[in-house]
């Protein structure tokens, strides 16, 4: 396990720290970055994930390796102190062979073992996207300083990753903190969880572009997303704030039933869709007001990710840095 102070955790070259390089994976955008021990992202870059009949598992994975390859040059090719890596799932953890739901080319593809092949001698990490983004809000962002959080992502799909005590929980699976899947309304819309009325269902980009479209907003285009919703929304266009009240009130039902079960000091809310701002966070509030009534959850803060996109960048690089507090693994 890493000692406490990431400094420490990092391999040593010329007097200083080595940085981690860090890598995020989602069906919209591979990220990658180099990290500093303090958090600090000294290169960057992103590219679309490929999609395609033609694209297979290696030619994503080609496309991964020279984004990383860029990057680690972009920033003058150091030595590295390991590699952390967030990736959509669902993934068996943490070995980590990923079948992300929104990136179809890969199903069963051992990422954890390509990264090591690829960097052999460094610790590799890997954890589920919005697992990082709560680890980088709790390690440099929103909730630094407090015990208790619960991170979410609100973007394609809705996820999210717990920090109770100060450290990372897992469960058994890796999918401690998926808040996603909390059913807020059980007659609701279904899941592709085979579920119904969970809160993915109510509140994820597609599903709130799906219900806007049927209440008769007509964006122009038809590859439009939850962030073109919420732009239109700041515009005051009423389908799209209707849109953001009714992702707004799922989310508040959500984390008031999260309050009660967990005790948190704060929930951090980040992803494409949260980009709304006010229009759905007081929603968003209104709603945990009426469903938190227990005195001591009423004391949790709702507030934004204070790390945008990077996030979840810099909670992967986390899981190499601050690993006693969020890798519960012995590699």
């Amino acid at each position: 396990m890493a000692a406490a102070d990431p400094a420490e955790a990092a391999a040593a070259g010329g007097g200083r720290a080595a940085p981690v390089l860090a890598v995020d994976i989602g069906g919209t955008k591979l990220a990658a970055a180099v990290v500093e021990p303090g958090g600090r992202v000294v290169a960057y870059d992103r590219v679309a994930t490929p999609s395609g009949e033609g694209l297979d598992a290696e030619g994503l994975w080609r496309t991964l390796q020279g984004l990383l390859d860029k990057v680690h040059a972009d920033a003058g090719s150091p030595a590295l102190a390991g590699v952390g890596c967030g990736c959509g799932g669902p993934m068996t953890w943490p070995a980590a062979e990923v079948s992300p739901l929104n990136i179809p080319a890969w199903r069963g593809f051992p990422l954890r073992e390509r990264l090591r092949d690829r960097y052999p001698g460094l610790p590799v990490r890997v954890h589920n996207d919005a697992v990082c983004v709560a680890i980088g809000e709790h390690w440099r962002g929103a909730g630094r300083g407090r015990s208790n959080l619960l991170g979410m992502v609100v973007s394609t799909g809705v996820g999210g990753g717990l920090i109770l005590g100060g450290r990372l929980v897992d469960g058994a699976s890796g999918n401690a903190g998926h808040i996603g899947h909390v059913v807020v309304e059980p007659s609701g819309p279904p899941c592709e969880c085979g579920g119904h009325g969970c809160l993915e269902a109510i509140a994820r980009g597609p599903g709130l572009v799906a219900w806007a479209r049927g209440e008769g907003w007509r964006p122009g285009g038809q590859d439009v997303t939850g962030v073109e919703l919420a732009s239109d929304a700041r515009r005051g266009h009423p389908v799209a704030v209707a849109a953001m009240r009714r992702a707004g009130h799922a989310i508040g039902v959500a984390i008031a039933s999260a309050t009660h079960l967990c005790d948190l000091d704060v929930v951090a809310i980040g992803g494409g869709v949260s980009q709304a701002g006010a229009l759905l966070f007081d929603p968003v509030e209104e709603a945990f007001r009426a469903h938190a009534w227990m005195a001591f959850a009423r004391k949790t803060q709702i507030v934004p990710a204070a790390l945008g996109q990077t996030a979840g960048l810099i909670g992967a690089a986390a899981l190499v840095f601050a690993a006693d507090r969020y890798w519960n693994v012995r590699d």
